[in-house]
């Protein structure tokens, strides 16, 4: 990708999560020169700002979609910002908030095109309001893009589902709830659990998630959630789960999408200021997004 040009989108939603301080996450990797580093590798950057969170009411109707409305709204303007910055030839990067945003940040990418989607994340985001233990929507964002789950958030690609799920690829799954297993089980998402990584190798798996996501014609979409990587290293997220990818192979991953070529769009989220020290976690994540844009050691 030289030289392509790149919009950058702060999504500050943290209503979607059970911790708050997700929302500090796009100013803390703008404090980390998210804009200036990508600069330096030759790419030109627009930076949008931040899209404006509405005031919620205390819960609203849905208890098992906590805050459901406002998220749904603001997911639909995500897509919109995104969607736009796509039609201007021009690569969207998402900063988060807590992954509800990607409920919009992947299907706006995906409006009027087929995509694939690879999900690194800790966690599968495979709940419905049926099987979440919490009703934070942040759990449910992969269902909702792959046709499962509320109306009012599955709909923002145009179609449902947004992303046709043999053209997904979940890599770092560590922490599932059960009725998650049960549908991720279903659903045709290829998981690369740690197992896999572990008995594998991390390379091995990122050659196939690779393949799996670029059978989709028009590129993929990446959506990296910072608690996939070890909590000693990344320790600014709100739901950190032990055992997790290391430093290197987070760059891993990044430098094998790099290398392919195929990236259309890419959100980076659960940055957490409030529980990191010295701003860690977002240095990490900026240093990541750079090899994801090309930076290379030699």
């Amino acid at each position: 990708m030289p030289n392509s040009s790149i919009t950058i989108v702060g999504a500050p939603i943290s209503l979607g999560a059970g911790k708050r301080g997700v929302d500090l996450g796009p100013s803390a990797l703008r404090y980390a020169d998210i804009g200036e580093r990508l600069s330096a590798l030759g790419h030109p950057v627009h930076d949008l700002g931040n899209i404006p969170v509405a005031s919620p009411p205390e819960l609203g109707s849905y208890p098992k979609l906590r805050y459901l409305t406002t998220i749904s709204l603001f997911c639909a303007t995500v897509a919109d910002h995104v969607a736009a910055a796509v039609a201007a030839g021009r690569i969207p990067l998402i900063l988060g908030g807590d992954h509800s945003l990607s409920i919009g940040s992947v299907a706006g990418s995906a409006r009027g095109r087929d995509i694939g989607l690879i999900w690194i994340d800790a966690h599968g985001d495979f709940n419905t309001a049926e099987s979440s233990p919490s009703g934070n929507i942040h759990g449910m964002s992969l269902a909702c893009l792959t046709g499962h789950g509320h109306p009012d958030l599955t709909g923002f690609a145009g179609r449902v589902p947004a992303i046709n799920p043999a053209y997904v690829a979940l890599v770092g799954v560590r922490d599932l709830d059960p009725g998650e297993r049960q549908a991720l089980r279903a659903s045709g998402v290829r998981c690369f659990t740690m197992q896999d990584i572990d008995r594998r190798g991390f390379s091995a798996v990122m050659e196939d998630a690779i393949t799996i996501v670029s059978q989709a014609p028009d590129g993929f979409h990446v959506s990296f959630d910072l608690d996939v990587i070890d909590p000693r290293e990344a320790p600014g997220v709100g739901t950190p789960v032990p055992g997790g990818i290391s430093y290197r192979e987070a760059h891993l991953a990044m430098e094998f999408i790099a290398v392919s070529g195929r990236m259309v769009s890419i959100d980076l989220v659960e940055d957490n200021p409030v529980l990191d020290d010295r701003n860690a976690t977002a240095l990490l994540g900026v240093e990541l997004i750079q090899s994801a844009f090309g930076k290379q050691i030699l």
